[in-house]
Protein backbone atom coordinates (compact mmCIF):
# COMPACT_ATOMS: atom_id res chain seq x y z
CA UNK A 1 0.00 0.00 0.00
CA UNK A 2 2.72 2.80 0.80
CA UNK A 3 6.07 2.63 -0.04
CA UNK A 4 8.95 3.25 2.91
CA UNK A 5 11.35 3.98 0.41
CA UNK A 6 9.46 7.40 -0.32
CA UNK A 7 8.39 8.48 2.95
CA UNK A 8 9.68 11.40 4.77
CA UNK A 9 9.94 13.47 7.47
CA UNK A 10 9.46 17.39 8.58
CA UNK A 11 8.70 20.09 10.61
CA UNK A 12 7.89 23.76 10.51
CA UNK A 13 9.31 26.52 11.76
CA UNK A 14 8.54 30.28 11.95
CA UNK A 15 11.67 32.05 9.98
CA UNK A 16 12.94 30.56 6.69
CA UNK A 17 16.11 32.39 6.76
CA UNK A 18 16.92 31.78 10.66
CA UNK A 19 16.27 28.15 10.30
CA UNK A 20 18.58 27.78 6.73
CA UNK A 21 21.48 29.85 9.03
CA UNK A 22 21.39 27.77 12.24
CA UNK A 23 20.91 24.23 10.59
CA UNK A 24 23.42 24.99 8.07
CA UNK A 25 26.05 27.30 9.37
CA UNK A 26 25.43 26.72 13.32
CA UNK A 27 25.05 22.81 12.83
CA UNK A 28 26.98 22.66 10.23
CA UNK A 29 24.07 20.51 8.18
CA UNK A 30 23.47 19.62 4.67
CA UNK A 31 20.83 22.31 3.80
CA UNK A 32 19.39 22.32 0.65
CA UNK A 33 16.80 25.64 -0.24
CA UNK A 34 13.94 23.67 -2.49
CA UNK A 35 11.68 26.44 -4.29
CA UNK A 36 8.13 24.80 -4.52
CA UNK A 37 5.53 27.84 -4.81
CA UNK A 38 7.07 28.64 -1.04
CA UNK A 39 10.48 28.59 0.24
CA UNK A 40 11.49 25.38 1.91
CA UNK A 41 14.44 23.98 3.26
CA UNK A 42 15.72 20.32 2.69
CA UNK A 43 18.09 18.60 5.56
CA UNK A 44 20.07 15.71 4.16
CA UNK A 45 21.03 13.56 6.69
CA UNK A 46 22.02 10.42 7.39
CA UNK A 47 21.70 7.66 4.48
CA UNK A 48 17.64 7.91 4.81
CA UNK A 49 15.49 10.39 2.45
CA UNK A 50 15.98 14.50 3.73
CA UNK A 51 13.93 15.82 6.27
CA UNK A 52 11.98 18.98 4.98
CA UNK A 53 11.41 22.58 6.84
CA UNK A 54 8.95 24.45 6.07
CA UNK A 55 7.21 27.77 7.44
CA UNK A 56 4.04 28.01 8.78
CA UNK A 57 2.02 31.28 9.24
CA UNK A 58 0.42 30.36 12.25
CA UNK A 59 3.82 28.24 13.57
CA UNK A 60 3.84 27.01 17.41
CA UNK A 61 6.74 24.71 18.08
CA UNK A 62 6.70 21.39 18.81
CA UNK A 63 6.71 20.29 22.79
CA UNK A 64 8.84 17.34 21.97
CA UNK A 65 12.35 16.35 20.60
CA UNK A 66 11.53 16.70 17.02
CA UNK A 67 14.90 15.50 15.60
CA UNK A 68 17.63 13.26 17.53
CA UNK A 69 21.45 13.43 17.01
CA UNK A 70 23.08 10.28 17.77
CA UNK A 71 27.06 11.06 18.67
CA UNK A 72 30.17 9.33 19.87
CA UNK A 73 30.89 12.48 22.00
CA UNK A 74 27.93 14.06 24.04
CA UNK A 75 30.38 16.17 26.26
CA UNK A 76 32.37 17.40 23.25
CA UNK A 77 29.24 18.23 21.13
CA UNK A 78 27.63 20.39 23.47
CA UNK A 79 31.32 21.87 23.91
CA UNK A 80 31.42 22.88 20.53
CA UNK A 81 27.45 24.02 20.21
CA UNK A 82 27.68 26.24 23.28
CA UNK A 83 31.03 27.96 21.48
CA UNK A 84 28.60 28.48 18.46
CA UNK A 85 25.97 30.06 20.84
CA UNK A 86 24.04 27.07 21.49
CA UNK A 87 22.14 26.88 24.92
CA UNK A 88 20.90 23.58 26.17
CA UNK A 89 17.71 23.08 27.76
CA UNK A 90 16.71 21.80 31.70
CA UNK A 91 14.06 19.68 32.37
CA UNK A 92 12.40 18.77 35.34
CA UNK A 93 12.38 15.10 36.27
CA UNK A 94 16.30 15.19 34.63
CA UNK A 95 19.52 14.98 36.66
CA UNK A 96 21.21 17.08 34.20
CA UNK A 97 24.97 18.20 34.78
CA UNK A 98 25.88 21.96 34.53
CA UNK A 99 26.48 21.46 30.93
CA UNK A 100 22.81 20.00 30.69
CA UNK A 101 23.66 16.81 29.89
CA UNK A 102 21.56 13.92 31.17
CA UNK A 103 24.04 11.13 32.24
CA UNK A 104 22.94 7.62 31.02
CA UNK A 105 23.68 4.10 32.90
CA UNK A 106 22.04 1.53 34.43
CA UNK A 107 18.25 2.04 33.93
CA UNK A 108 18.97 5.74 32.64
CA UNK A 109 19.04 5.46 29.13
CA UNK A 110 21.59 7.29 27.33
CA UNK A 111 23.30 10.30 28.02
CA UNK A 112 21.74 12.98 26.25
CA UNK A 113 21.28 16.79 26.27
CA UNK A 114 18.58 18.98 24.43
CA UNK A 115 18.58 22.42 22.58
CA UNK A 116 16.56 24.36 20.49
CA UNK A 117 16.54 25.85 17.18
CA UNK A 118 15.42 29.24 16.72
CA UNK A 119 11.80 28.61 16.22
CA UNK A 120 11.91 26.54 19.46
CA UNK A 121 11.57 23.05 18.30
CA UNK A 122 13.59 20.75 20.52
CA UNK A 123 16.73 18.74 19.27
CA UNK A 124 18.72 16.62 21.31
CA UNK A 125 22.26 15.01 20.93
CA UNK A 126 22.71 11.39 22.68
CA UNK A 127 25.19 8.80 23.24
CA UNK A 128 24.19 5.27 22.15
CA UNK A 129 23.07 3.11 25.48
Amino acid sequence: MLDARKAYSGFAVDDHERAKRFYGETLGLDVSVLDRGQQLLQLNVGEGQPILIYTKPDYTPATYTILNFRVDDVDGVVDELTASGVQFERYRGFDQDEKGIARGGEGRGPTIAWFTDPAGNVLAVHEDV
